[in-house]
């Protein structure tokens, strides 16, 4: 049995490592810059200024940390952690959080792991196929108005989202 298994290893590695030769050696990963982050995060408060809600909103990039942060002049102080645990939770799990709301309900599930927040208004932002960032919103009376708020805001980097290539 040993003898075989010693025989038939290089005939099952074999693949392994003619994928791992042809595996490229980097790899190019878009990024968000700080010019968009700020404009998506202008419009964000922008839209829910319109509604007259004041917010904090947080744009994160790829690795969950923040690009940029906005506060609105009455939105309260809480709305900074709110919308950055907001951000963070949907870039790392790459969907709206209003998907995710009742996704873990049980007791000591994922859910309940300190950072992560499981409440409407925060979006992935992709680019050319690639997760790029997040933005979290937090002020408004319900997380599905902070979620309009962000949705509005990428509307201004949507156009250039789109044109990004690979």
């Amino acid at each position: 049995m040993k003898k075989t298994l010693f025989v038939l290893l290089p005939v099952l590695c074999a693949p392994l490592l003619a994928q791992a030769a042809e595996a490229p050696m980097l790899i190019k990963i878009p990024r968000l810059t700080l010019e968009a982050s700020e404009r998506l995060a202008q419009a964000t408060v922008a839209a829910c200024r319109k509604e007259g809600i004041q917010i904090g909103v947080t744009v994160v990039d790829r690795s969950g940390d923040a690009m940029v942060f906005l506060r609105d002049t009455l939105a309260p102080r809480v709305t900074i952690e709110i919308s950055r645990q907001k951000a963070y939770t949907a870039v790392n799990f790459n969907a709206p959080l209003s998907t995710m709301e009742n996704r873990f309900t049980k007791p000591f599930a994922v859910g309940k792991v300190d950072g992560l927040v499981f409440s409407a208004g925060g979006i992935p932002i992709e680019a050319a196929g690639n997760i790029v960032g997040a933005v979290g919103v937090s002020g408004a009376a319900t997380g599905e108005q902070d979620e309009a708020c962000a949705r509005e805001g990428l509307k201004a980097i949507a156009t250039d989202l789109e044109m990004a290539g690979p």
